[in-house]
């Protein structure tokens, strides 16, 4: 199993506490806006699915799958090319890919779900 970084999410916490505490205002980059968090209980089966072949190392049932995420949309924090990696999470009844993708990012094995194909982020949160 796969544990994200607390950090990222403490620190972001602390930040926004922090201006309001002193009076201050918080912008959000759209990254930040956009990228939520869901508690890994909370993800489709499917999903549960796709992290147990990622921990496995595969077989993927797409050839996509593995590939280098190139984060185009710019919604997850920006990071260099070949941090993001993207995962299908099948779609039961869809004759293609669907929407629904895992993207990890390697450095702090950090994953993320989407369900819009890239419109928005969830962090996965394996501790809750």
């Amino acid at each position: 199993m796969r544990f994200p970084p607390r950090i990222t999410r403490i620190g972001a916490s602390a930040a926004v506490l922090s201006a309001l505490l002193v009076g201050g205002t918080v912008t959000a980059t759209p990254a930040a806006a956009a990228v939520g968090s869901i508690c890994y209980g909370d993800l489709p089966s499917q999903a549960h699915d796709t992290l147990d072949l990622i921990e496995q190392g595969g077989p993927f049932p797409y050839d996509q799958d593995g590939t280098v995420f190139q984060n185009r949309e710019g919604v997850l924090p920006s990071q260099s090319s070949g941090y993001y990696h993207e995962y299908t999470v099948i779609t039961p009844g869809s004759p293609t890919r669907g929407a629904r993708r895992i993207v990890t990012g390697e450095e702090n094995q950090e994953d993320y779900y989407t369900a819009d194909h890239y419109e928005s982020f969830d962090l996965i949160n394996y501790g809750c």
